[in-house]
């Protein structure tokens, strides 16, 4: 018998991320051999004896480095033939091990800031999040906006009736859509629509974009200080504000940093703005903000896309625009009421500058937050020939958990066990730590993804497109199909609601809406014709994790019984919760089932 199983607290105690200068039990089962070595890297290599404790089991208790770092760990098991390796399980999940050959996959344990927290809001909210566009259309609508629209949005075209589908208008150039359609949604719609929100459970709300752009879904930001005239105004932002603290609701801006919009106060490629603009002059304040290979029609952008020229995220002019701590961008939102910033793709801004980002907002208000889009495991990310860990207490507060949500459909839809998506979970508990996990946005939809309805029926796979936008428009959901994607939609939230971290509902999945990939998925809110029944299981489902603080902050316990069952325990220890904060609630045990 070779064993070590680090999902289990018998051999690796505590389980989780590890404050820097702290220390932990490991331990190892070996009938084979008399000696065992446990083995470490943090850089370079070191040995410990194990100490034999009884029942063939191998103790060593380990001291981690005192600074925040990603540490390792194998077993090295002495016999007369020779040392034979004992690491990571092949898919690098943790939990049981396996014996190794050539290159070793050693299990990581996280060292983390002992400093490091974050705000209870998000371990004990729901969050909801809004493309505004398409959400809701105040009854003034755009009235009193209207020169300044047409000034601002020459190109756009809007909807005539609030139930049209979005349109679809590729970009020979790019093959992207344009997005130039609006249905006019505006922040005083969100403000109306509060109560409804309220009546769901809903404590965070997450906008999209909602800064001056060319496009709907302004991801092409044009200007980082003046709100869309299509949502609004200054005045309407406050007044959300206001309204949103009166309900007890925060509200998360989302920052797009990597890049801006070509047609921005910044670069200027048409002339829309009174500046001089980096497409029209190196002698722009804005020039060292973005590389020209000549100047000026070939210059770097993101992803390719000639209409999102990419920034140069170290130039310190673009840095103190976003940072300066009394006129940044950042910490200015912030003051004015936002609780905090979604970071588009993350993973493409440099970590001293993420730094700079977490130190900017905690300055303005040390509960404001920073949750970060990174798609894969956000404590040990290879980007851009880099090792990432987004975890360690120095950056984000946390992050979109795309890995758990692929996992989650791969359940449902047959492609992975019940074992399976339990070792996910498992494995994000033991990189995780506790502040970090549970304030994670753990999510079924999203503006950048099928509608959950569709993903349960089998029709998400990865990539962001999957069909020509041509076919993705007929794709209409069965009734069978239909009664399918909310079932499964239903007992998917019920899991998260389950799990630490904050559950988060993409606007209209709580009443069933369907679509495929963009533009589909950011079709306008079916507020006459969506399914009240489906609604009413959704708030149900929130409401009780809103109320039960065991479901919120207590500690986790996953088993799976069968293939198809996944059973969730949340408790507390000594009538604390994992934060050692007062927790006499009883235990709540969940029980997921995948049907059919």
């Amino acid at each position: 018998m070779l064993f070590h199983d680090s999902h289990d607290i018998t051999y690796r105690q505590p389980l989780g991320g590890i404050k820097a200068g702290g220390q932990l039990r490991l331990r190892f089962g070996c009938d084979e051999s008399d000696a065992v070595t446990l083995r470490t890297w943090d850089g370079q290599e070191g040995r410990i004896p194990m100490r034999p404790v009884g029942n063939h089991l191998f103790e060593a208790t380990l001291h981690v480095p005192d600074r925040p770092m990603l540490f390792w760990y194998d077993f090295l098991i002495h016999k007369p033939q020779g040392e034979i390796r004992y690491g990571n399980a092949h898919d690098q999940l943790g939990g049981e091990g396996t014996l190794q050959w050539g290159p070793m996959n050693s299990y990581q344990i996280t060292v983390y800031d002992p400093h490091f927290e974050t705000p209870a809001f998000l371990h004990e909210g729901i969050m909801y999040q809004i493309f505004p566009d398409r959400f809701f259309r105040d009854k003034n609508g755009m009235k009193g906006r209207l020169r300044k629209i047409k000034q601002t949005h020459p190109e756009g075209t809007f909807h005539e009736t609030w139930d049209e589908p979005p349109t679809l208008d590729i970009d020979p150039e790019n093959g992207d859509n344009r997005a130039l359609d609006f249905f006019g949604g505006t922040l005083s719609g969100i403000r109306q629509k509060l109560d409804y929100l309220s009546a769901m459970g809903v404590s965070v709300l997450y906008l999209n974009p909602i800064f001056r752009a060319r496009t709907n879904h302004r991801y092409d930001t044009g200007s980082y200080e003046e709100i869309d005239p299509i949502v609004g105004d200054d005045a309407a932002f406050d007044s959300l504000i206001i309204a949103a603290r009166a309900r007890g609701f925060r509200i998360l801006l989302d920052g797009v940093f990597s890049h801006t919009g070509a047609d921005s106060l910044y670069f200027n490629r048409y002339g829309t703005y009174d500046t001089l603009g980096a497409y029209q002059s190196p002698e722009s304040p804005y020039a060292s903000w973005y590389h020209f290979d000549h100047f000026p029609d070939e210059y770097n952008a993101w992803w390719g896309i000639y209409t999102l020229p990419a920034v140069e995220k170290e130039d310190p002019g673009y840095q103190r625009y976003l940072l300066d701590e009394n006129s940044g961008i950042l910490p200015r939102w912030v003051k004015r009421g936002a609780c905090g910033w979604r970071l588009d793709v993350a993973d493409e801004l440099p970590v001293p500058m993420l730094r700079e980002m977490r130190r900017a907002v905690k300055i303005a208000d040390p509960e404001a937050v920073l949750i970060g889009e990174v798609w894969e495991d956000a404590s040990n990310k290879i980007s851009y020939g880099t090792q990432r860990s987004y975890c360690l207490g120095d950056t984000v507060d946390s992050v979109m958990n795309y890995p758990l949500r692929r996992a989650v459909i791969d359940f449902f839809t047959g492609h992975c066990s019940a074992h399976q998506l339990r070792r996910v979970i498992l494995h994000q508990q033991e990189v995780y730590p506790a502040p970090f996990y549970y304030a994670i946005m753990n999510l079924l939809g999203s503006h950048d993804r099928v509608r959950i309805l569709n993903a349960m029926v089998g029709l998400d796979q990865e990539g962001a497109i999957q069909l020509p936008r041509e076919e993705a428009q007929k794709i209409r959901l069965t009734k069978v199909q239909l009664s399918q994607g909310k079932r499964r939609h239903l007992e998917a939230l019920k899991l998260l609601c389950a799990l630490p971290g904050i559950p988060c509902v993409y606007y209209g999945d709580e009443l069933g809406m369907q679509g495929m990939a963009d533009p589909w998925n950011r079709a306008p809110m079916v507020w006459e014709e969506g399914d009240a029944t489906h609604w009413s299981a959704v708030s149900a489902l929130l409401n009780e994790r809103r109320e039960r603080q065991v479901l919120q902050t207590g500690f986790l316990d996953v088993e799976a019984p069968s293939e198809d069952t996944l059973r969730i325990r949340r408790y507390g220890v000594e009538d604390k919760d994992v934060f050692g904060n007062p927790l006499t609630e009883r235990d709540a045990v969940i029980q997921i089932v995948r049907q059919g």
